[in-house]
């Protein structure tokens, strides 16, 4: 019988493997999720949408390098309800009594709080700068609308940071997709309105693929507004 190229070439090509990794662990993550979820409910508890975690760093001050930044995070406290945020808030410092250059560090369980984790990495972060006397009480608003899963595009954001620094204190709100335009803006409309911001304030954006090329945070920013 005589055999066609066509026919060889179909016979012989196996359609590419489903790569389902990716989707088995984000299945395995649900479920855990739920089964945590019913565990508090039983046990008479308020559980968040999200597992959080605050993180600690007190930066050297002229030391730059990405290694020695990894190595002062620490780990301080993970939670998942209601009543696990006060217990453990009411036993942090409070930004007036932290010395400068430090940061703490809210972040939904999973992401660490660097511009290279994979959920970090396409994102970037929403600046606000406070003079020392009043950051304090707009951090707590921010953390509070963060654990409460308030702000708009909730599931892109990945976290928030309290940076402590000489003459005047900064929080920023991480979000996953830099590119996204709507979201971007929505969320800076959402994070306005929970800190009773006036419009005209000015916030700052900066996409962390930025950051890592110019080794800074804070300074020279892509966006205003």
């Amino acid at each position: 019988m005589e055999h066609t190229e066509e026919a060889d070439i179909k016979g012989s090509v196996s359609p590419p493997p489903t790569d389902t990794t990716e989707a088995a662990a984000e299945a395995e993550s649900d479920v855990v999720e739920r089964d945590r979820y019913s565990r508090e409910i039983k046990a008479g508890l308020h559980p968040l949408k999200h597992k959080f975690v605050f993180w600690y760093s007190r930066r050297t001050p002229g030391v730059r390098s990405q290694t020695s930044y990894e190595d002062n995070i620490k780990k301080i406290v993970e939670f998942s309800t209601v009543e696990g945020f006060w217990v453990c808030y009411c036993h942090l410092a409070r930004p007036a009594s932290l010395p400068s250059p430090t940061d703490v560090h809210l972040f939904k369980e999973g992401i660490r709080p660097l511009w290279e984790d994979a959920a970090n990495r396409n994102g970037g972060k929403w600046i606000l700068r406070f003079k020392k006397a009043v950051s304090g009480r707009f951090w707590e608003d921010l953390i509070m609308a963060l654990v409460g899963n308030q702000l708009d595009f909730g599931d892109d954001v990945c976290g928030a940071v309290l940076s402590i620094r000489l003459n005047e204190d900064i929080l920023s709100v991480w979000n996953r997709n830099a590119s996204d335009q709507k979201g971007v803006m929505a969320l800076r409309d959402s994070i306005k309105r929970h800190l009773k911001l006036p419009q005209s304030y000015l916030m700052e954006y900066k996409p962390h693929d930025a950051s890592l090329r110019d080794n800074s945070s804070y300074r020279n920013t892509w966006l205003r507004g």
